[in-house]
């Protein structure tokens, strides 16, 4: 089981299931979101996802005329987990605290729209777009 909580603590989630994929979004949306180079996320099924508490503390902010959102803290401004899709939520993986002792990068994606300064320099695999599960790529 794999816990994770935001910078003040006033949000917690726990995962019911190992966890070992990462994803690292180089769009140029979530890196305005972060700051950084992007954002990493774990993405599980909903069924194994668990809110321990702060749901109620939790802001969103959805880009205009895009299929995206930004979920966070409202009092500490960190990322927090939220919808990827109708079965699965992602979690900004600099979250989780307990039960990641398996993650690694396996890919990163919207890699063509990657920040000139950012270098990828892991084994991850590389997409110019985005990438599902879903769809064999």
């Amino acid at each position: 089981m794999a816990r994770g909580q935001c910078n003040c603590g006033a949000v917690a989630f726990e995962v019911d299931a190992p966890l070992s994929d990462v994803f690292v979004c180089h769009c140029s949306i979530c890196r305005r979101f972060t700051g950084g180079n992007g954002i990493a996320v774990v993405v599980v099924d909903n069924q194994v996802f668990r809110w321990l508490r702060g749901q109620d503390q939790i802001k969103i902010w959805k880009k205009p005329g895009a299929d995206w959102q930004a979920c966070f803290c409202r009092t500490c401004g960190s990322p927090v987990p939220g919808p990827n899709d109708d079965r699965r939520t992602f979690i900004p993986a600099g979250l989780i605290d307990e039960g990641g002792g398996a993650l690694r990068v396996a890919r990163h994606i919207w890699v063509g729209s990657k920040a000139v300064w950012d270098e990828i320099g892991d084994l991850g695999r590389q997409h110019r777009e985005g990438y599902s599960p879903d769809r064999a790529s």
